[in-house]
């Protein structure tokens, strides 16, 4: 199989959040670590110091306060650009 993965994001460079929705993006993140999280312990992985794929161990299996920042700001980013790609494609987010 010979296949070349090119990825082609939609830019969302030009799009800037308010501070309303820069606030909600820490929550998301939150929410965006228990999901991968709960995907992995329904999957059989456990907390490891190290990650070890034959024995399902990963160092991040914890809360989102005990991660690393980088990790954290991975999950940030996710949200950040989430929420910026709904706003490029034309919807409109709101607070009831």
């Amino acid at each position: 199989m010979n296949i070349t993965y090119i990825p082609t994001p939609i830019n969302t460079s030009d799009i800037e959040l308010s501070s309303e929705l820069k606030q909600l993006t820490e929550q998301m993140a939150r929410n965006v670590h228990d999901i991968w999280a709960l995907g992995r312990f329904n999957d059989g992985w456990t907390y490891g110091l190290e990650r070890n794929d034959n024995l399902k161990k990963h160092p991040c299996l914890v809360d989102y306060d005990e991660l690393p920042e980088s990790e954290k700001e991975y999950d940030r980013n996710t949200a950040i650009e989430t929420l910026k790609l709904i706003l490029k494609l034309g919807w409109k987010i709101e607070k009831k």
